[in-house]
């Protein structure tokens, strides 16, 4: 075994032995996934375990929830770098028919970063467990929905909606001439090497939610399209980060301008938040590239450490009412632990 495979190897040994004892501490239910890749010898290992710290059977499909939108990015990143789409240009010169009243002022890129002021389909009423827009059999079409009235004039501070990826979907399928759902297979998973790699509806059961202890209620996951439909094994969700980071799917200076994350806007990049953090263990501060998601009762974080080579997907069955990764930025919590274990070297307990 070449060495450099030998000691990615024994990182990750390591990181999941240590989330098994932090998982047990915390009450964790679910499933993570780290690799390490060094030139082409990436190393994947997945692990899950119950509550209660019994294991469970690693390798099953969840839903990525808006880990779709990092995917959607890389896509639309894609067409920059081949020249067929411009950060710069409007709505509307992509998507002509769109008819939100933003479409002509809002650009590819503040759409990415959520500043574009289109509707939000997640708002509900307060007594309203699912928003119309995501109930089974709810009828609403997508586009139609997020060219309502928009919530105020595209640029500024950042708003977070499912709508802005939505409308990119579309707006990719008009540009590459194929639905974003084969764009995925195509131009994500083959390169990639992912073979898990779908989107909603699926032709089998993903993991399900528990909210509160109780099941989740219905959704149409269908409805978040290219927001939040895609689905897959966190072993698979590595395979994407580590071949982002070894060039694969995108080339140097696409994959530079998607991690630009913007201080004045809480470091939002586009389709996922980059910044540097300090962790424990490490001598200097690290950069992450962090994309969150839930739907329902499931929750995944997806971290990328391009410094270090490192990628970790952890999913929960548990809702965010009944399990808290806290904030990497905070110094502490169960996501600051998890990357302080895979990127930082750790004195002996």
């Amino acid at each position: 075994m070449p060495e450099d495979v030998r000691i990615a190897d024994q990182r990750v040994a390591a990181v999941v032995t240590g989330w098994r004892d932090i998982a047990r501490d915390t009450g964790f239910s679910g499933e993570m996934a780290i690799g390490h890749v060094y030139f082409q010898s990436p190393v994947i290992v997945s692990a899950a375990q119950n509550a209660d710290g019994t294991q469970r059977t690693a390798g099953q499909k969840w839903r990525w929830a808006s880990v779709t939108k990092q995917v959607v990015a890389t896509l639309l990143m894609q067409q920059v770098d081949a020249g067929t789409i411009d950060l710069g240009q409007p709505i509307s010169r992509y998507l002509p028919d769109f008819a939100s009243a933003n479409a002509g002022t809002a650009t590819v890129e503040q759409v990415l970063r959520h500043q574009s002021g289109f509707p939000n389909p997640s708002t509900a009423a307060d007594d309203e467990e699912i928003p119309a827009f995501y109930r089974p059999d709810s009828g609403i079409d997508p586009l139609t929905y997020c060219a309502g009235a928009p919530t105020g004039q595209p640029g500024g501070e950042w708003s977070y909606n499912n709508c802005d990826y939505i409308v990119l979907g579309a707006l990719l399928e008009r540009v590459a001439g194929q639905p974003w759902r084969e764009l995925v297979a195509k131009r994500i998973a083959e390169p990639a090497g992912i073979s898990t790699l779908g989107a909603f509806p699926a032709s089998e059961p993903t993991v399900p939610g528990f909210s509160a202890g109780a099941p989740e209620a219905a959704q149409d996951l269908a409805q978040y399209g290219a927001s939040g439909a895609l689905y897959g094994t966190p072993a698979d969700m590595v395979k994407f980060d580590l071949a982002l980071l070894s060039g694969k799917l995108l080339g140097p200076d696409a994959l530079e301008a998607m991690w630009n994350g913007q201080p004045d806007l809480g470091y939002m990049a586009l389709g996922q938040w980059v910044f540097e953090v300090p962790l424990k263990g490490c001598e200097a501060p690290v950069r992450v590239v962090e994309r969150r998601g839930a739907i329902g009762g499931v929750q995944v974080r997806n971290f990328i450490l391009p410094m270090v080579g490192v990628a970790l997907s952890i999913f929960t069955d548990q809702g965010e009412g009944d399990f808290d990764f806290g904030e990497v930025w905070q110094g502490a919590g169960f996501s600051h632990d998890m990357l302080s274990l895979a990127a930082c070297e750790q004195e002996p307990a």
